[in-house]
């Protein structure tokens, strides 16, 4: 945790807690789940510090607060903040949106994700596949998240000739059943 963020870390921290979820520690950052389910997250980035709340996509918002990430990030949403003041100043409006977020966990409900097949498949790994048919065997063998993050890794270069690197410096991590992080 940054120490830059420490007093909204901490800010944040009480508004959570009187909501009755359970504080952990998960991807280095406090997270706050109810029966072992992620609800909300506390982050710090260089500009700004941020609740994330998992289901944000289903959420409910009334005063806008909440943003998307990245344009691939399909069920999580944050607020953000640069200081303590703002935080203090919403304190009201984040306690309505946790517990928001509670009663969704509680419902059951889940986002709808887009399956891998929505996601562009570049051409220059279907050629690659069509050459190596033990890539394309695979790939198909890989978990729906380790193949959408190689077809957003793959996707996001513009140049064709970067795609093509880039499927280049990890076939052999797919052909060993490897996710890009992994």
């Amino acid at each position: 945790m940054s120490k830059k963020w420490q007093e909204e870390f901490d800010a944040l921290r009480s508004i959570i807690d009187s909501s009755g979820l359970k504080e952990e520690v998960k991807w280095g950052q406090p997270c706050f789940t109810l029966d072992g389910r992620n609800i909300v997250l506390i982050h710090g980035f260089k500009e700004y510090c941020a609740l994330l709340f998992f289901k944000g996509a289903l959420m409910k918002d009334p005063k806008h607060l909440l943003i998307q990430q990245t344009e691939n990030v399909q069920a999580a949403r944050q607020i953000r903040f640069t200081g303590l003041a703002e935080i203090e100043h919403q304190e009201k409006t984040l306690k309505a949106y946790i517990k928001d977020a509670i009663a969704l966990e509680q419902s059951g409900a889940k986002v709808e994700k887009k399956t891998t097949a929505e996601f562009p498949f570049p051409e220059e790994l279907e050629r690659k596949m069509d050459d190596l048919p033990a890539l394309r065997t695979a790939f198909e063998s890989l978990t729906p998240g380790r193949q959408r993050a190689y077809l957003l890794h793959f996707s996001s270069a513009k140049q064709a000739k970067t795609r093509e690197s880039r499927i280049e410096k990890v076939v052999q991590r797919i052909l060993d059943g490897k996710g890009l992080d992994d």
